[in-house]
């Protein structure tokens, strides 16, 4: 009987240990997701969060990141209802893969850091600000492929000869989709997924009211999708929203599994990748080396 109380008793300790450990864990994983969200002051926040949005052209207005002149303008809420899957079993999939891929691409990631810091230096990743589910900016992670002399706040396809500020190393990485890596962190923290639609660019105006036609905005922004396997960049934005809708109305564990295996099949291509990335990253970039 004294036996069997001893057993009782360090089970006990252990799962006290256990729950311990985990309430520790969730309350720091949601401590990072708050730090990386921009809702802290008012002029932070996206004033169209949590609404729907259509384009309008106006040639008033400056070109946005898309290359058109336009804005906004707020019409209804949504009305997509995810469902079981997406609201139980899509989180703890994203959880789990994010924390081993974390943990087994770390020697990967310190390899990536050296060379790039070797290659230009300066900080090896900066903080973008992005359109994550229901429209809230935040921060998506990524390893600087630019430049630290690139003209700021300049998508890249609108650069005059970008190649001329795309780093050594940089292109490698973005042949291959290895910036994206850091955004494992996104992932694991809530704000993106393994898959879904790619992130917009927070001025990616006529993206953003495209994919609200579809509800792919309701859904969080992941590290590969349907379209990003279909074509990427060489597809219309028109086309490019339509995929991702495409995804959002059929989403579910076997056509996750299948963008997941695809996606290893593309970064072994050697494709041209521009997907509009804003020069900011450099200034991104020295912000952080000014703080050091």
């Amino acid at each position: 009987m004294a036996r069997l109380n001893e057993i009782i008793s360090g089970t006990t300790i252990v799962i006290a240990i256990v729950i311990l450990i985990i309430a520790i864990f969730i309350l720091f994983v949601i401590k990072k997701q708050k730090e990386s969200r921009y809702f802290h002051l008012p002029n932070e926040k996206n004033p169209f969060e949590g609404k729907k949005v259509i384009f309008i052209e106006d040639d008033n207005d400056e070109v946005n990141a898309d290359g058109v002149r336009g804005h906004l303008v707020a019409k209804g809420s949504t009305n997509y209802k995810p469902g079981f899957y997406v609201k139980y079993i899509k989180r703890l999939l994203d959880l789990v893969v994010s924390f081993l891929g974390l943990i087994v691409l770390s020697p990967v990631f310190l390899l990536i850091l050296i060379l790039i810091k070797i290659d230009d230096p300066g900080p090896a990743y900066f903080t973008q600000k992005r359109v994550g589910q229901n429209k809230m900016f935040f921060k998506v992670h990524k390893f600087r492929s630019m430049k630290m002399n690139t003209p700021r706040d300049i998508p890249t396809h609108m650069l005059k000869k970008p190649d001329q500020y795309i780093s050594k190393v940089g292109k490698f990485l973005r042949s291959h989709s290895l910036d994206e890596l850091p955004q494992i962190w996104d992932v694991f923290i809530g704000n993106m997924s393994i898959i879904g639609p790619r992130p917009a660019l927070w001025n990616q105006d006529f993206l953003t009211a495209e994919r609200d036609r579809y509800n792919a905005n309701d859904v969080k922004p992941g590290l590969s999708g349907v379209a990003q396997l279909k074509g990427r960049d060489s597809i219309s934005i028109p086309e490019k929203a339509k995929l991702d809708g495409e995804y959002v109305k059929r989403i579910s564990f076997l056509l996750d599994l299948k963008c997941f295996f695809g996606t290893f099949k593309k970064i072994l291509k050697d494709d041209s990748i521009v997907e509009g990335e804003l020069t900011s990253e450099n200034e991104e970039a020295n912000k952080m080396k000014e703080s050091n």
